[in-house]
């Protein structure tokens, strides 16, 4: 029943994204360009998914620990804003910038078979690797 709810609720995801022009790299960068012929549109799209995450998000900070369908939500720690995360966001912010494409749209936008997706994979692809590699050999494993 969970992997059915999973896989519903990535569809209506990808569906949303389809519908509110996020895998538009054209129109997310004209979100993203405030001086110039700014489209506010996204903005409405966001704030419908803060409306549709906060109800759940403040039970959860009450203190409910299980979900609708009855299994245990994880603990999550105290948030940990060091070098490392800022640099992550950062470089994630600069590629989402240049590319007009976040992971979500870009796996949506595959399905077009346009090379920008492909290629917008493939870098994120290679960063996953090269977060790894980098991960590893600060810790001294293999």
């Amino acid at each position: 029943m969970l992997m059915l709810i999973a896989l519903l609720s990535g569809g209506l995801f990808g569906l949303g994204l389809v519908v509110s022009g996020m895998i538009d790299p054209v129109k997310v960068l004209g979100f993203l360009n405030l001086f110039g012929d700014w489209d506010p549109s996204l903005a409405l799209v966001m704030g419908g998914a803060l409306a549709v995450f906060a109800p759940g998000y403040f039970i959860w900070r009450k203190g409910h620990r299980r979900c609708v369908l009855g299994t245990e939500l994880p603990r999550v720690s105290a948030p940990n804003i060091d070098a490392r995360l800022v640099g992550g966001a950062l470089v994630f912010g600069i590629g989402w910038g240049l590319a007009g494409l976040c992971p979500g749209p870009a796996i949506g936008l595959a399905g077009s078979l346009q090379w920008q997706a492909g290629a917008f994979i493939a870098a994120m692809v290679a960063g996953f690797w090269l977060v790894g590699r980098l991960t590893a050999a600060g810790s001294g494993k293999p």
